[in-house]
């Protein structure tokens, strides 16, 4: 009669270390130390065994400006030409709406790419001088909302 206990193991066993016995009294965890230790797992990153890490070792200096970034959108008038019908008139919400921008957004920059065929007129933050010149090109026409 077939039983399934009797099947051979396709697993093996762990090992199981630490337990003295033929392993040896370190069982294969090397000599001494944290690491010998059982517990230890894993140290955190940059952690130096107590040590003052490099990283606290180290004067802070300099300024990170990364606080103040604006964070730009950039759309193409090539995306917003397949996007839009001949003669829209695009604002901020309507290119939130149509998920060419996102919300978070705080500036929109337009930027000239491909051939303008549609007349648009775009209400943006800042535009490129092509971008500019292609929409004028089209017959449409580029509003700034905020200067610069």
């Amino acid at each position: 009669m077939f039983k399934l206990n009797m099947l051979e193991k396709i697993t093996k066993k762990p090992k199981r270390i630490g337990r003295g016995g033929s392993r040896g009294g370190t069982s294969g965890r090397g000599t001494k130390g944290q690491k010998a230790r059982t517990g230890h797992h894993q140290m955190r990153r940059g952690f130096e065994g107590g040590q003052m890490p490099l990283s606290r070792r180290l004067p802070q200096r300099g300024f990170n400006n990364a606080l103040f970034r604006v964070n730009t959108c950039i759309v193409s008038l090539e995306r917003l030409q397949d996007v839009f019908d001949d003669g829209a008139t695009i604002d901020r919400t309507l290119l939130v709406e149509r998920g060419v921008v996102k919300a978070t957004a705080e500036r929109i920059k337009i930027l000239g790419g491909g051939k303008l065929k549609k007349k648009l007129v775009i209400s943006a933050d800042a535009f490129s001088k092509s971008a500019e010149e292609a929409l004028l090109k089209a017959g449409g026409e580029a509003r700034k909302t905020v200067e610069g």
